[in-house]
């Protein structure tokens, strides 16, 4: 099947929130939507010619939603309403299922719905209530789907550079007879770190690279690390690139080995998928957040 060189769709929470998308050099911008309230996570459906992202709304109100629209940004529709979830972040598509997946900041949940909106679910539920609400180390922000091996991994970042952030994992379903609150499989993968935000799973290398917007030396960082603990022995995170400013959203293109980077300075940037020749592609674009990379094929294949 023929494919063109890719597209990157890029949300960007300033100037009303928009979505928009750009070649992987940087080239050919063009705006797709316009306001967002508080656009944080972005996936692509290819096959369905579709783009679909999360609304932060106003954080400490419920009232976020998600919406999708053609991939030119025509017939825009909400298919998770206002309310439906609390503070959306990162989105992620599985495609098997088909399934969307997104963590919940202030619902402090993981939640996934069908492409459409319906069948929400809370998968996890790390607290609730408003008391629950102001421990930042219940909330949780970025999101991967590993589906051959049948599981979700997420980040629950702490406080602002507080070095309290984890990334744990779980199954991609609910063990029989539990809930999302008591679910028993729940294993912490990462612990201590600055304050993880974004993820994505490279499951032909079993790696999982990760943006941290936390201190440095540390934080303000791309990182990886083995899915897999090797003899029991789990590898501690590699830093792949630094320097960022504050650091969010991170795309893979494995098959190309390069990775894509977002920042709420403004920035886009463009790496090898192991960090090095780290470049802006783009620069000064208000203040960006999620970003996802898809290979769109050409008109009429």
């Amino acid at each position: 099947m023929a494919y063109t060189q890719g597209r990157l769709f890029v949300l960007e929470v300033s100037g009303g929130g928009r979505v928009f998308s750009l070649n992987p050099d940087g080239s050919d911008k063009q705006l797709l939507v316009s306001g967002c309230p508080i656009p944080d996570g972005v996936a692509v459906d290819v096959d369905n010619g579709h783009v679909y992202w999360t609304n932060m709304g106003d954080p400490p109100v419920n009232d976020g939603s998600i919406e999708r629209a053609d991939l030119d940004g025509g017939n825009r529709v909400t298919i998770v309403r206002s309310g439906g979830t609390f503070t959306p972040k990162q989105l992620q598509l599985e495609p098997v299922g088909p399934k969307l997946y997104w963590c919940d900041r202030e619902g402090m949940r993981v939640m996934r719905c069908d492409l459409n909106g319906s069948n929400v679910e809370t998968l996890v539920q790390t607290g609730e209530g408003d008391e629950d609400r102001r421990d930042q180390t219940r909330w949780c922000v970025g999101i991967a789907v590993d589906r051959a091996r049948g599981h979700i991994y997420w980040t629950q970042k702490g406080p602002s550079d507080g070095g309290r952030g984890r990334i744990l994992r779980a199954g991609i379903d609910l063990p029989s007879g539990e809930t999302a609150a008591d679910r028993s499989d729940i294993e912490a993968l990462f612990d201590g770190l600055p304050e993880p935000i974004d993820l994505e799973v490279d499951p032909a290398s079993r790696t999982l690279y990760w943006t941290d917007r936390g201190d440095a030396p540390r934080g303000n960082t791309v990182n990886r690390a083995p899915l897999d603990a090797a003899k029991g022995h789990r590898e501690p995170p590699e830093i792949l690139s630094n320097h960022l400013m504050e650091g969010i959203g991170i795309a893979l293109d494995p098959r190309r080995g390069r990775m894509f980077i977002t920042d709420l300075g403004g920035s886009v940037y463009l790496a090898d998928i192991d960090g090095s020749n780290c470049r802006e592609i783009m620069a000064a674009q208000g203040n960006l957040t999620g970003i996802a990379y898809a290979e769109l094929r050409p008109n009429g294949a």
